[in-house]
């Protein structure tokens, strides 16, 4: 007599990703729809700082422009640090509570960090240029998460991730930060020089150390 042995199918549940990753493309459509020319000179961030020079005012970073793209970035690095803690196995993949802690850690991060930037800015009385200076990093950084997004997407949904792909992502989101940063430090160099104390200030403070604190917790934790 053969004897019958169930095993039990487990099923990932993607459905959660799929509806975040739609939500990021609808937001992507309706901010090129609703911004054309504005979206047409953020797609040349890359090899042109015009978008910069053209909405350089700080109240560009509250817009409805910037906020939308902010949403698509944070989706978008928030499932590539999943996709790499899925590989080395400290989390699934498919895991949308693990989604929700990593949203919104960066999202504390980021906020905190503005709002430490906001404080500090006010005591040194350099408002105008922080909020500049913030408006070209999110820009850039915001640009990053759109560049980043379509492999999410194809490394979510195939079994191709390996080490290698992960060693060649990252220096490329690393090389990219550090050019479009160098790039904002040259759009802003001549109010950099005119406050150069206040500006290593920051620069230690909350361009460096709070990275360096991020990569010593976890590489110890």
């Amino acid at each position: 007599m053969i004897e019958t042995i169930f095993h039990p199918r487990i099923v990932e549940n993607r459905d959660w990703a799929t509806l975040l990753f739609i939500l990021a493309f609808a937001l992507i459509a309706l901010t090129k729809s609703v911004f054309e020319a504005r979206f047409s000179d953020f797609l040349k961030l890359i090899i042109s700082d015009k978008y910069i020079k053209i909405y350089r005012d700080s109240s560009n970073l509250l817009s409805g422009f910037t906020i939308a793209l902010f949403i698509v970035q944070l989706i978008s690095l928030a499932f590539f640090i999943q996709l790499t803690l899925h590989y080395f196995g400290y989390a699934s993949k498919t895991d949308w509570i693990v989604f929700i802690q990593i949203t919104t850690l960066l999202f504390v991060f980021i906020f905190s960090k503005y709002l430490i930037e906001k404080i500090i800015s006010t005591s040194f009385k350099i408002e105008e240029f922080m909020e500049q200076f913030n408006l070209a990093k999110v820009s850039y950084r915001t640009y990053i998460g759109l560049l980043i997004l379509p492999a999410d997407i194809i490394l979510f949904y195939t079994n191709i991730l390996t080490k290698s792909i992960i060693l060649t992502i990252i220096p490329i989101i690393l090389v990219t930060y550090v050019i479009t940063y160098a790039q904002s430090l040259k759009n802003y160099q001549n109010l950099i020089f005119g406050k150069l104390f206040y500006f290593i200030l920051y620069l230690c403070a909350l361009e460096i150390a709070p990275y360096y604190f991020m990569y010593y917790w976890f590489t110890k934790s």
